[in-house]
């Protein structure tokens, strides 16, 4: 590590790639979302079927990991808008990304029900 730097990788390193990681699957899941739309006006009938197959367990575990890219990369820029422009925030950016990631978790337990309940009572009934 070069003299004098004041990177030492850890909890902020992780941070980066995490957000990078969250950027590009939410970037994939724009461009799969205007390819699928764009069916419809192509043949209205391949764009049913491919509608059909959202509503399966399988994608609902993807929907629930979409949900959990974009709230991370969401609460993880507030956080990198902090340390940015608040002149604390390269002090504190190790406690903030604590709390982003205990916040990102109690909405994660909350989005449960909605995102996954779908899928549950197809699994294991009614």
């Amino acid at each position: 590590m070069p003299a004098g730097t004041l990177y030492r990788g850890r909890e902020g390193m992780w941070s980066w790639v995490a957000h990078r990681v969250t950027g590009v699957l939410i970037f994939f899941f724009l461009f799969v979302h205007v390819l699928d739309t764009a069916l419809v006006r192509v043949s209205p009938e391949a764009y049913d079927d491919v509608v059909a197959t959202y509503k399966t367990p399988i994608v609902a575990l993807l929907e629930y990991g979409l949900v959990a890219a974009i709230l991370f990369h969401a609460l993880n820029g507030l956080r990198v808008i902090a340390v940015d422009f608040w002149s604390k925030g390269p002090r504190h950016q190790k406690a903030m990304l604590w709390w982003v990631m205990g916040i990102w978790f109690v909405l994660m337990v909350g989005a449960l029900y909605p995102v996954l309940g779908h899928a549950a009572a197809e699994l294991f009934g009614k």
